[in-house]
């Protein structure tokens, strides 16, 4: 166990009671945040840890999301909310694209389900991590808003960081960063540790360093040449990433990579960096940057394939074979 980390369970209602299922036939306020609500009480079953269902509960607590309007530049993909783009000469706007974004696309944007991170969470709570209360914790690579408005409902110092240009454009609205119940949530964009401007952005004496399906070795260091566009390039090399990770946490820090990855691609089949899941960084560079590696590329498949399957990924057209395609390992270190 993190005996830094090993707190006082929260205290919370039976599952059976603590979130129940929205009435059939009764009225959406939201639709997609009620589906987000109806998924969290699905998973509640497959959560052992008071942590884990804590942050399935609060997604009771989420407010109805407005569709919203983004102006982006093909070409470069920079992008604009609608109130920032009404300031733009009209010329200027006529080169961008107008898209009209729904809260289902808030939540999860690209990447599915926030919820997903429920065995992350899991993990943490696994290793001793008792509640997010008063934590700081950075998630790289965020790409929805939604897990981190779930840590802040649990009052946790939520930090988001990521490049995508869209992410700050989508989550600019009254609500979105700022004051969220009893924590915060900030998101900061740019390359995380490369930029001055960013690291100042996020601070230091973190809590809790989280990164799911961005810091997979096939990203950072492909084992063949790869679109850059498939190629995630830190800025810096492996030991000044790690040497600025220790020194943003505070000591006894934790860092959890959790990747979940297809499976490779079949002889003659053209490579796939994503399926490479496994840490970027091997065991002696965690160690000589300073951490104590808890868990290394641990396997943690079964228990990712249940939440698959609660979260329908196998469902619709885009089903996938969860028992032959959905895989996940992680890496689990703590600042010495």
């Amino acid at each position: 166990m993190l005996a830094s980390w090993l707190l006082v369970a929260c205290a919370l209602p039976p599952p059976s009671a603590a979130l129940p299922p929205v009435p059939p036939g009764a009225p959406p306020v939201d639709p997609a945040r009620d589906a987000l609500r109806r998924d969290a009480y699905a998973l509640e079953s497959l959560a052992r840890t008071p942590l884990a269902r804590a942050f399935l509960h609060a997604t009771a607590s989420q407010p109805p999301v407005a569709p919203r309007i983004v102006w982006v530049n093909p070409a470069t993909r920079a992008a604009w909310s609608d109130a920032d783009a009404a300031r733009l000469a009209p010329e200027r706007r006529a080169t961008l694209e107008r898209r009209e974004l729904d809260a289902s696309f808030y939540w999860e944007t690209n990447y599915g389900s926030p919820l997903s991170y429920v065995r992350a969470v899991e993990v943490l709570a696994d290793a001793g991590l008792g509640e997010l209360a008063g934590k700081r914790v950075v998630d790289f690579g965020y790409g929805t808003v939604g897990q981190l408005r779930l840590m802040a409902t649990l009052g946790a110092d939520a930090i988001g960081v990521d490049v995508d240009p869209l992410l700050p454009a989508l989550y600019s609205a009254p609500g979105d960063q700022g004051t969220l119940g009893p924590g915060r949530v900030t998101l900061v964009t740019g390359k995380w540790p490369a930029l001055a401007s960013v690291r100042a952005a996020v601070g230091d004496h973190l809590d809790l360093f989280l990164s799911k399906n961005t810091l997979k070795r096939g990203y950072v260091h492909p084992a063949l040449a790869v679109n850059p566009a498939r190629h995630f390039d830190l800025g810096v090399d492996d030991a000044a990433f790690l040497s600025a990770l220790r020194d943003a946490l505070v000591p006894g820090g934790v860092v959890l990579l959790y990747n979940v990855c297809p499976a490779p691609a079949a002889p003659g089949h053209a490579y796939v960096p994503w399926a490479d899941g496994r840490s970027p960084f091997d065991r002696s560079a965690w160690e000589g940057a300073g951490f104590e590696v808890r868990e290394f590329d641990r396997d943690d498949t079964a228990a990712i394939r249940k939440v698959a399957h609660v979260l329908r990924w196998d469902a619709g057209e885009d089903a996938v074979d969860i028992e032959h395609d959905i895989f996940a390992t992680y890496t689990l270190a703590r600042r010495r």
